[in-house]
């Protein structure tokens, strides 16, 4: 998987509690090695993660080791970003954004 700087890697194991059980709103991106779009993602949620540290949780997951929690959320394209808040999936977003576009659509859930 693509490693992003500043944001953590959760699988099946630990996702429940690492995202689920988070005390504030996580960013999920679902993501895979063969994905071009997710490598072009990864210097903007880096610089979320950084930002946003109060406020956002940044993680990701990778789809192809992790079937079960892609599975259980339904993703099938990457990347797939979701938001969680008090356990919830609150939001969900498909494809690659510039940070300006991603930080307007996190406003209402953040």
């Amino acid at each position: 998987m693509i490693q992003t700087e500043g944001v953590a890697a959760v699988t099946d194991a630990d996702f429940d509690a690492e995202v689920l059980g988070a005390d504030r709103p996580v960013l999920v991106e679902f993501t895979a090695d063969w994905c071009g779009p997710c490598r072009q993602l990864a210097p903007v949620l880096s610089a979320l993660a950084s930002e946003e540290t109060g406020r956002l949780k940044v993680v990701q997951l990778d789809v192809d080791t992790n079937p079960e929690i892609t599975t259980r959320y339904g993703v099938l394209s990457m990347p797939t970003l979701m938001v969680f808040r008090e356990g919830e999936p609150v939001k969900s977003m498909v494809g690659a954004r510039p940070k300006r576009r991603l930080l307007q659509e996190l406003e209402d859930v953040i």
